[in-house]
């Protein structure tokens, strides 16, 4: 059947059943049917012969949205379960009727030069180009005329913010029936979606086609010459930034049962919020407002036009001479991509080496790699001034000192400041709430709650592992301990996190030099890849598997992968430190050969020769003697 006779159905059948508000364990639902009700008139009417078809029909229309359970997580049923008509849905925000920021004229992207904002506190970066994906992003994430819905009376949870932590803290409180309302100012997706995880993963999984085709005589394929469409290469990022959004899209999480607000949201008071002239009561609320680049003050720095990750995937040209400011990991993996992608890259840090947080030798390996694809490291570095250079005024010309030095300066056609992060405070009307909050973010308990107990936070605004799988798990926490007197604690999660690099560097637990700081004693079982067949068949083997264990035991503490899959890799530890599983386990689980995984089976396999000790070879020796 087709949406048009579907439709016709559904109206057919909300004629002729009964939607009224209705409760059931304590909880009321305003102007709902019941399933079997719908059922019964389905079949008496004739319009099916059957029971069994009447669900098959009464489920097309529940997937075409045209009706839904209550509390969207039940599919359609001959059962005294209830269902609402989309008809008779309270308005939980809407774009306006034939609204589209394609009726903006489309435009060409961000060349090299050009100026596209810097992004501070209270400047969003446009999204650009306005091209069909940036049309579709934003049609999505960030409806051109957004009606925002009258407020609920009191909320369960407002949650100021639609990241990963904010989207995920909307969903699960949606999904449980409660009250939710998210507030959004800018695009919904944050971060990761728009400017971080997924348009940056896509720019390098190019960068990596491109060295694959540099270095493909190495496996019998001759390529005379290839050329870098760095176009082409960003309108891909868009499109796929474009298809993934409908996840993160206003549409979604009104469907959820969310009430949707775009605006600045300020507490006004300490169970209040305002947006766009409304007040929203609530129970709790949720600060889920995210971080922003920090721009170290460099003179000059305001008279060019630099980049922060929030501006970067506006370009459509490839800079000639790129300069990256600071080598975390955001640093590390864009000037690598932009080396690849035949720019001339300069990376600038404070440090004598790239990655200062991670494993030493996981750093220098990385550092060699990118070396190797032609990056130009400025170390021990102190930026001491940045001007407009150029006939124009459009390029820019860095002054830097190394090692104490003599200074040279250094012209750039596009500067990338990614320098850490600064939290997103500012402007909430914190004080009004009663949170308190400093330069490191917004305070909160080990539950997350801030000093206001009503009020808690997720995310980066108050995280120190600034991951969207830390938002995510942070933010489904936060929800058991706000709503269902949860007591779960941020220092019970265990967080991997990767730095996406190649090769690529993993991390879960401890390292090594904090427990020599905490006074641990520990075992460290290490397989470099050189020794893995994979690797040396696919031509990968810079990197290792590291597992740091407990002194004369197979907990693990702690483990550091380096390899092209690190990232995919660790997983496998991370389940068996979640779940008690020691290394003696993992390496007594049989692993498909060949794969880089099986390097971690192998650390488990170092492990259980330990335990033959002489005593017991011994004893073995004795035993097949026995035997003979």
């Amino acid at each position: 059947m087709d949406l048009t006779d579907l439709s016709g159905l559904c109206a057919l059948v909300q004629r002729n059943v009964t939607s009224k508000d209705r409760t059931y364990h304590f909880q009321n639902f305003k102007q709902c049917f019941i399933g079997s009700e719908a059922v019964d008139f389905m079949v008496n009417s004739k319009v099916v012969g059957t029971r069994e078809e009447a669900v098959e029909l009464g489920q097309q229309m529940l997937e075409q949205g045209l009706f839904q359970h209550v509390t969207q997580d039940r599919d359609f049923e001959d059962n005294k379960l209830f269902y609402r008509f989309k008809s008779l849905d309270r308005d939980r925000g809407h774009a306006e009727e034939g609204s589209t920021w394609a009726a903006v004229e489309l435009q060409g992207g961000r060349p090299v030069g050009e100026d596209v904002g810097h992004g501070d506190e209270d400047e969003d970066v446009p999204v650009e180009p306005l091209d069909e994906h940036n049309v579709r992003l934003l049609d999505l994430c960030k409806p051109a005329k957004w009606v925002n819905p009258k407020p609920e009376k009191r909320y369960n949870m407002v949650v100021i913010g639609a990241g990963a932590g904010g989207l995920v803290t909307t969903a699960s409180v949606a999904g449980t029936g409660g009250k939710v309302a998210i507030i959004e100012k800018h695009v919904m997706g944050g971060d990761c979606i728009n400017v971080g995880c997924v348009p940056s993963k896509a720019l390098l999984r190019c960068a990596r086609a491109a060295k694959e085709v540099r270095n493909a005589s190495e496996f019998g394929i001759e390529v005379a010459d290839f050329t870098v469409n760095f176009g082409k290469i960003m309108e891909r990022m868009r499109r796929l930034r474009a298809s993934i959004a409908p996840n993160d899209s206003a549409d979604r999480f009104t469907s959820l049962g969310a009430d949707v607000f775009q605006g600045k949201a300020r507490f006004v008071g300490p169970d209040e919020v305002e947006v766009d002239g409304q007040r929203l009561k609530f129970a709790r609320a949720v600060i889920a407002t995210g971080g922003r680049a920090r721009v170290p003050p460099i003179p000059g720095i305001e008279s060019v036009r630099y980049l922060t990750n929030a501006s970067l995937f506006n370009l459509t040209e490839l800079p000639e001479v790129f300069g990256v400011i600071g080598g975390g990991p955001i640093g590390s993996e864009m000037a690598q991509a932009f080396a690849r992608f035949g720019s001339k890259v300069f990376l600038f840090d404070r440090s004598p080496k790239i990655l200062p947080r991670e494993d030493a030798e996981a750093a220098e390996i990385v550092q060699a790699s990118m070396l190797a694809d032609g990056v130009n490291f400025k170390f021990n570095a102190e930026v001491r001034h940045v001007e407009p250079a150029g006939e124009d005024g459009n390029r820019i010309a860095l002054t830097v000192s190394c090692d104490g030095g003599p200074e040279e300066v250094i012209e750039l056609d596009d500067l990338l400041i990614s320098a850490g992060r600064v939290p997103n405070v500012e402007g909430l009307g914190l004080e009004e709430a009663g949170v308190e909050y400093n330069q490191r973010g917004i305070e909160v308990n080990d539950r997350l709650q801030t000093s206001n107990k009503s009020i808690f936070a997720v995310g980066d605004v108050c995280l120190p592992y600034q991951f969207t799988h830390a938002s995510d798990f942070s933010a489904r926490m936060v929800v058991r301990n706000a709503l269902f007197f949860g007591n779960n604690k941020f220092s019970d999660l265990l967080i991997p996190w990767v730095t996406y690099t190649e090769p690529e560097v993993a991390h879960v637990g401890k390292y090594e030099h904090q427990l020599d700081e905490e006074g641990v004693a520990y075992d460290v079982y290490r397989v470099d890849m050189a020794e893995n067949d994979r690797a040396i068949l696919e031509g990968d083997t810079e990197g290792f598997v590291k597992v740091v264990c407990a002194k004369g035991k197979d907990t693990v503490l702690g483990a550091t992968i380096v390899s092209d899959t690190a990232g995919d890799m660790i997983g496998e530890i991370s389940v068996a430190m979640q779940n008690g599983i020691g290394l003696s386990g993992v390496g007594a689980t049989i692993h498909s050969y060949p794969t880089r995984a099986d390097a971690i089976r192998r650390t488990g396999d170092l492990y259980n020769k330990t335990r033959l000790t002489p005593r017991n070879k011994a004893l073995l020796r004795t035993l097949l003697s026995l035997r003979r």
